[in-house]
């Protein structure tokens, strides 16, 4: 008969550790192979529940540490962004409302882009029926007066800007359950491109990689962070402000963020192919004036808004001319067109394509690179000359000087082209500076086309290097992705004589790279110069018109001292010399103008600072305008009080930073595991690990039994 083994009840668990014992006296291997792995199995179940409750709660929320509470929950932020076009200036509204879902009073700290070519000059504060207006102060002034209120338990504000376009806000005292809108006011030029008017709209941030700097992405802007940053208001682009410049991310949630868009346009004219490149909108249209809207009420701000349209005139009017007087002279804004007729010369073109393959550009952005460059190859003549620059942590030329294109250099440069991967830091400085160091012939027409997403945070040391080594070379930038550093892009190809070019999609590579192309190939309108009546006493800003390419307008803003009468004769030269002239006594009246022509005129003082201008004589100059016209500036903030006390003294507050949304198609990490005082992802390592060391051993064992 066979034998069966009794099974023995099970032991309760006080007994366990009785039974451990007597086993581990009679069969010491079996006893601490099982004790061993229960240890593994306790250790990976605490960190999973720490993880849980505090490191990884939630996809799309942030909850952190504060020293007077476990874990706090970062305030949700809701953004509603109302764009006014009339004719080509645009007043913007950005509402911001950051609600407290969380017990505990607490003060929002969130980093945000703009428009590089925004002038930010309102903001307004609503708490309930409560609606304070915010006021231009010096930016130490501001943030001293902003922590007065929050220590006061008192409803606060405060707007500074870090860089041109990412600008950070402070919020004191949301109470547990309370809704705090912020909303922030800019104006901007309409850009026009061969009769298509355009505006963009950043949404999220792509990190900036700060050269020989180690930032921790995880970190929580604290409460002296903003202290820190201003304590040298002469240099805002200090380390100190690193806070900004490395985001949190997290993957796009609209319940814990989210964006609205509702645009007005009044161009004069009827539209045509009014259009979003990246968003489904609908589109209303009666006589002049067109409603667009989000077909989505709320939508994740993963990806930067872009609107276009088209007026159904036949021709280009010849100009635009806008003013408005102020006590401090009239205002003018000059947009005119140039030739139409293609100008295209035979000169042989020497191209250096320099390509960011750093680990910000990995996903779709390299993809669009990839194919942006393939384009670029093909539009070669034999006669013309190119090579390729790549750079992450280091960079690699596939010629050392550039070479002629013919077949075989080119096959090898498209399989070049096709290898290329993206990792690594974003080193552009040595890139760009072997750019400029290689040999020109002499005979041709040099032309540096830079593709990046420019998540960069040393801007001037790089404008500084363009500025000094440029030489008679054009710059070309062509901005990847679906957020990438607009400004620096824009102002370098500027300070290069050349254009910026916007690919955030791979859709849009055949049609953005052609219509560059085009410019490529086109010459330029050069030594530009406006002829003004004799009387007439005129700042430009910019103070020097740029050179122009095939359907570009001249756009300039300026101030004049005197009567605006006669006519304004406007220069060129291209294949010969061209001339338009403009009658002064037909302008439109026009608000805005003043506060554009202060913004573009800040940004000229500024670029002093890439030809060695002092800092101290550079603030001397830009604060008087920031204050007269009423400008956000990297020397002046908006703030806004509520002098009610809110929170009673008694209650703590916490700091706590919203998260910005993940860019889409981008691969940087989401944040999901904060950077805090206990070690989970170590533990959670460690854990694996022994676990895996245990089933080793207990295999062994098994295979020591059955021999």
């Amino acid at each position: 008969m066979p034998t069966h083994t009794a099974r023995s009840p099970v032991p309760p668990f006080f007994a366990l550790p009785e039974i451990a014992f007597r086993e581990y006296v009679r069969r010491p291997r079996d006893a601490f192979i099982g004790f061993f792995s229960v240890l593994c199995v306790l250790l990976l179940l605490a960190t999973a529940a720490h993880a849980q409750s505090e490191d990884f709660i939630g996809a799309g929320t942030l909850y952190l540490r504060s020293d007077a509470t476990d874990v706090v929950q970062a305030p949700r932020l809701h953004t509603d962004v109302t764009m006014k076009v009339t004719g080509i200036i645009a007043r913007v509204q950005v509402r911001q409302r950051f609600q407290n879902s969380s017990d505990n009073w607490v003060e929002g700290l969130y980093a945000f882009p703009l428009p590089e070519n925004s002038a930010v000059d309102r903001m307004r504060m609503e708490v309930g029926e409560r609606v304070t207006i915010g006021e231009i102060r010096e930016k130490v002034e501001a943030q001293k007066l902003y922590e007065q209120a929050r220590e006061s338990g008192q409803h606060a504000s405060v707007v500074h800007q870090s860089r041109p376009n990412l600008f950070r806000t402070a919020v004191a005292n949301i109470g547990p359950g309370q809704t705090v809108a912020i909303t922030i006011e800019y104006l901007e030029i309409i850009e026009q491109q061969a009769g298509r008017y355009s505006m963009r709209f950043p949404l999220t941030i792509t990190p900036r990689y700060i050269p020989g700097v180690t930032v921790d992405q995880g970190a929580v802007v604290t409460d002296e962070t903003p202290v820190a940053a201003l304590t040298a208001a002469v240099s805002p682009h200090d380390t100190a402000v690193l806070g900004d410049l490395q985001p949190t991310l997290i993957a796009p949630d609209t319940s814990s963020q989210s964006v609205s868009f509702d645009v007005d346009i009044d161009a004069g004219v009827a539209l045509k192919d009014v259009a979003s490149t990246y968003h489904a909108v609908k589109v209303d249209t009666h006589d002049s004036r067109t409603h667009v809207r989000l077909t989505s009420e709320r939508v994740a701000p993963d990806h930067d808004f872009e609107l276009a349209w088209t007026p159904q005139v036949h021709g280009e009017p010849a100009a635009a001319l806008f003013h408005e007087r102020t006590e401090d002279g009239d205002h003018v804004l000059l947009m005119v067109m140039p030739p139409q007729e293609d100008m295209r010369v035979s000169t042989p073109r020497e191209v250096i394509f320099v390509i960011d393959t750093s680990g910000s550009m990995e996903g779709e952005s390299i993809r669009q690179a990839r194919a942006a460059l393939l384009k670029g190859l093909a539009s070669l003549k034999p006669t013309d000359r190119f090579s390729i620059i790549q750079f992450n942590s280091i960079f690699d030329c596939l010629f050392a000087q550039p070479v002629s294109a013919t077949p075989d250099n080119l096959a090898t440069a498209r399989h070049y082209v096709a290898a290329l991967r993206a990792t690594g830091g974003t080193e552009m400085l040595p890139a760009l500076s072997a750019a400029f160091a290689m040999e020109a012939s002499g005979e041709h027409l040099r032309q540096i086309v830079f593709m990046t997403d420019g998540a960069v945070g040393n801007e001037e040391q790089l404008m500084q290097t363009i500025r000094a080594k440029l030489g008679d070379a054009r710059l070309f930038t062509i901005g990847i992705g679906s957020a990438p550093n607009a400004a620096f892009m824009r102002k370098a190809a500027q300070m290069g004589r050349g254009t910026f070019t916007y690919i955030g999609s791979i859709d849009e590579v055949d049609q953005k790279m052609s219509a560059l192309l085009q410019k490529l190939t086109s010459p330029v309108l050069t030594d530009i110069e406006l002829h003004w009546p004799s009387n007439a006493a005129v700042e430009y800003a910019p103070a020097q018109v740029r050179d122009l390419y095939l359907g570009e307008p001249v756009v300039v803003v300026a101030r004049v001292q005197g009567e605006v009468k006669g006519m304004l004769a406007i220069t060129g030269h291209s294949s010969g010399v061209w001339m338009r002239q403009i009658p002064l006594h037909d302008v439109q009246g026009r608000e805005g103008v003043a506060t554009l022509w202060a913004r573009n005129r800040i940004e000229d003082l500024l670029d002093a600072r890439a030809s060695g201008v002092s800092p101290d004589e550079i603030r001397s100059q830009v604060l008087p305008i920031a204050l007269r016209y009423q400008l956000v500036t990297d020397y002046t903030s908006l703030v806004a009080v509520d002098h009610t006390p809110a929170r009673p003294a008694s209650e703590g507050l916490d700091s706590q930073r919203v998260p910005n949304t993940l860019p889409q198609g981008s691969a940087w990490p989401v944040a999901t595991y904060p950077k805090t005082a206990t070690p989970a992802e170590l533990h959670l390592i460690v854990g694996l690990c022994l676990l895996l060391a245990a089933a080793v051993l207990f295999m062994n064992e098994r295979r020591r039994v059955r021999s």
